[in-house]
Formats: structure tokens, C-alpha cells, sequence
């Protein structure tokens, strides 16, 4: 154990589990506070569109800075934006509710823009597009991933992630409760969002090499930060480096396998959104489940993935492959949403559970694979241009699901189950590619 937080791979997992501990701790409050300040449920759903939408902008940016500059001090920079992001939102707090405009129509209902909203605005707007930590997070550990542990790796970086949205929610609805409010989790999240940039600094090693020292912060040292004076320093091998240029998204393209599994990836987050826009309306309208019994479906969720993202998927990654897990993830993630589709609590867990047993042998197996295309020079830019696809999909997902579970219900997870089931197809044509590629390969 003690050689596990020693480890190199442990101050990854632990900036993971702070930033989405940080992230979960708003969710269950967010939408008592875009009400409570004159929105309602359309300002809500333009409210969380409006971070993967940014994040789309800037991961890719910040994803190829990190090639070039090195991933620890990109990190700090996503860090330091959301640890802002939190500081407005507290600001909302102390600015008087002065209305802006309202609006009262048949597409958006009633609302009431006002200052702190706008605010609120800005800190997603702010956090999107610093929110890039997530891409470069994950090309760090393909930096300091081998083959033989890259699926064990991903494996506790998924862990970690479910860990902090189990933790999450359960003590945000504590804080919730005292004096303070909806604003003792806000300091509490710009607490942990300032823990994690220490974090970084101080026990996070870069691990892109030669990434040049800068020395102290100062005015002359600026230039030297962001590596204007970069030099070219990958010369063996494999890990030669290509032009600046190669990072590019046309470039990127252009690597072997990529194309089809951004397919994949954009396929997964749309399916996933179409699942979270429809399951609180499901669980509010349909089964008038309260928000206990919400929190209580999902932690188990998140407590299932930690199981199988540890000690199970580590297990299984020494006997099957990244592609095989995939395509088993995904089969059992098209068997529950098919399940999801039937009015019945009991079988609700079992499709929950069937889902999180999917998505934590899918999800990190993929990641995986995405890692190991391409070189470590081109992993910002590849983990960057994904997350884009992510957001993207996500803004989709979020609008369609709640759309049309307002007029087929339940329904719209017989579409998630479609949508996973093309991804089934598309890994077992990946799967062929990659093995009729390591048949041509002479010996």
C-alpha cells in the first residue's frame, strides 16, 4: 500500500479525484441555485450546455500546449481556471438580484435574467474553456503508461474519478443544509480547486521530456514559460518529433485508427448524455423518486465502477485485451439501456448495474487504446481533440434526450441501446483492422 502512494501514478489519481470531487460537489445544488436567482429549467439546460461547449474550444488548445510545454504546467493553468471559475461564483452570491430581462414564452417558459446569473455564466464560460485538465490528465498517464499497465492505469484513473462523484454529491447535500447554504459547498469546491493546484506544483512530475527549466516566475521568465524558445528534443525511434504542425487536427486525422475511434468516442457521449438528460425527468415524473432515492441510484452507480475500474479490470486486462473489453463493455451497456426502457424499479438496478459494469470496462479499455495512437508528442493533441469530440456530443445528447423524453419517454433509451450497439460494430471493426495489421507485419 505504502509503495502505491509513492508511486509515480499516484499524484495523477489524487489531482483526478480533487478535481472531480470539486465538480460533483455543485451538481446536486446547481439547479436550487439557477432558481433561486430567477432561471429556471431552460437556463439550466443553456447553463450546462455552456461548458462543454467552451471545453470544446479550449481542450484541444490546452492539449497541445501540453505537448509542447510539458503537461504539468498546462495543468496548473486549467487549475488556476477553475479555482476562478468558483471565486465568481461566490461573487454571484454578494451581487444584488438586479433584473436584466425577462421572458416568458412557450419555448423557454418563464425566467428572469439577472446579474448573479450572468456571473454564473461567465464562471462556466471561464471554466470550459481552461477545463482542458480532463485531456491532459489522461495524456500524462499514456506518458507514464507501458503496454503491459496502460489498461491497469486507466483502470484507477476511472477509479478515482467514481470515487470523487460518490464522495461528491453525499456531502454537498450536508452543506447544503447548514446556515451557509448552497455557499459552503462553493468554498469548499474553491478549496479543493486550490489544494489541486498545490498538488501539481509540488508533488507532480512532468512527464513530457525535455521540457526546458524555467526557473522562478517573473516578467522575463514569461516568455520562457509557455516555451516560445521550445526546441525539437525527441530524437529516438518512434518518438521523433514530427513538425508543430502534426498536431494539428488535419494531422491528427491522419494517424492510424484515430478517425474510427473518435467515432467511438463521440458515439459513447452521446449515448451517456442521452442517459442523464432523460434519468432525473424519468425519476421525477415517472417514478417520483425523490432526490434521496436519485442520489442513492446513482452512488451505487459510482461505487460499482470503482469495483470493476480497480481490482476487477486490472485482472481482466492481464488476460484480455483493450479491444475485447470494449466490445464486452459495450455489449453490456446496450443491454441496459434496453432495460432502462421498463417501468420497473427492480429492473432499473439491474440495468444500472449492468450499465456501470459496462461503462467501467469499456470506458477506461478505450482510453487505452486511444493512448497508445500515435507518439507521446501527438497524446495532447489526440487526448485534446476527443475531449472536443466529448463536448460536442454531450451539447447534442443533453438538448435530443431532454427533447424527446418529453414526447416518447422512456423510449429514448431504446435509442441509447442502438447507438451502443453501433459502437459493438464499430470495435469489431477496429478489432479486425488492428489484427490483420499485426498479421502483416513481417516477423
Amino acid at each position: 500500500m505504502f509503495k502505491f502512494f509513492t508511486s509515480k501514478i499516484f499524484p495523477i489519481l489524487l489531482v483526478n479525484f480533487i478535481g472531480i470531487l470539486g465538480y460533483s460537489l455543485v451538481i446536486p445544488i446547481l439547479i436550487f441555485i439557477v432558481t433561486d436567482f430567477g432561471g429556471n429549467g431552460f437556463i439550466y439546460g443553456i447553463l450546462g450546455a455552456t461548458y462543454p461547449f467552451f471545453q470544446f474550444i479550449g481542450a484541444p488548445i490546452l492539449g497541445r500546449l501540453s505537448d509542447k510545454i510539458g503537461r504539468k504546467k498546462v495543468l496548473i493553468i486549467s487549475q488556476v481556471g477553475t479555482f476562478i471559475a468558483w471565486l465568481l461564483f461566490l461573487l454571484a452570491f454578494a451581487l444584488p438580484k438586479t433584473q436584466l430581462w425577462q421572458q416568458n414564452t412557450e419555448l423557454t417558459g418563464s425566467y428572469m435574467m439577472t446579474l448573479p446569473l450572468i456571473i454564473i455564466f461567465l464562471a462556466r464560460i471561464f471554466d470550459g474553456f481552461t477545463g482542458g485538465n480532463i485531456s491532459v490528465a489522461n495524456a500524462y498517464m499514456s506518458d507514464i503508461s507501458t503496454d503491459e499497465d496502460r489498461n491497469r492505469n486507466f483502470g484507477l484513473m476511472g477509479s478515482s474519478t467514481s470515487l470523487g462523484f460518490v464522495i461528491g454529491p453525499a456531502f454537498a447535500g450536508l452543506l447544503a443544509s447548514s446556515f451557509l447554504g448552497e455557499i459552503l459547498p462553493l468554498i469548499l469546491a474553491a478549496l479543493i480547486s486550490l489544494t489541486a493546484i498545490f498538488v501539481i506544483n509540488f508533488r507532480l512530475e512532468e512527464s513530457v521530456p525535455c521540457i526546458v527549466d524555467t526557473g522562478g516566475i517573473s516578467i522575463k521568465n514569461v516568455r520562457r514559460f509557455f516555451q516560445i524558445e521550445h526546441k525539437d528534443c525527441f530524437t529516438e525511434g518512434s518518438e521523433a518529433l514530427e513538425p508543430e504542425s502534426s498536431t494539428g487536427w488535419k494531422r491528427v486525422l491522419k494517424i492510424k485508427g484515430v478517425p474510427l475511434l473518435y467515432g467511438i468516442y463521440f458515439l459513447t457521449f452521446f449515448g451517456f448524455s442521452l442517459f442523464y438528460a432523460g434519468l432525473p425527468i424519468y425519476a421525477n415524473g415517472i417514478l417520483e423518486w425523490s432526490a434521496i432515492d436519485l442520489g442513492i441510484f446513482l452512488a451505487y452507480s459510482s461505487f460499482i465502477m470503482i469495483l470493476v475500474q480497480g481490482p476487477l479490470l486490472s485482472r481482466l486486462a492481464k488476460k484480455i485485451s483493450s479491444n475485447s473489453l470494449v466490445l464486452i463493455g459495450s455489449f453490456f451497456l446496450a443491454s441496459s439501456f434496453f432495460l432502462l426502457a421498463m417501468k420497473n424499479t427492480t429492473v432499473l438496478y439491474i440495468a444500472n448495474t449492468l450499465l456501470s459494469l459496462g461503462n467501467g470496462l469499456m470506458w477506461p479499455s478505450f482510453l487505452a487504446l486511444l493512448s497508445a495512437a500515435g507518439t507521446k508528442k501527438a497524446q495532447g493533441a489526440i487526448q485534446g481533440y476527443g475531449t472536443s469530440m466529448g463536448s460536442i456530443a454531450s451539447m447534442l445528447g443533453l438538448v435530443i434526450g431532454g427533447t424527446l423524453f418529453e414526447s416518447i419517454t422512456t423510449s429514448v433509451f431504446i435509442l441509447g441501446a442502438c447507438i451502443f450497439v453501433i459502437i459493438t460494430l464499430l470495435m469489431l471493426v477496429h478489432r479486425h483492422r488492428h489484427t490483420r495489421g499485426e498479421a502483416l507485419q513481417p516477423a
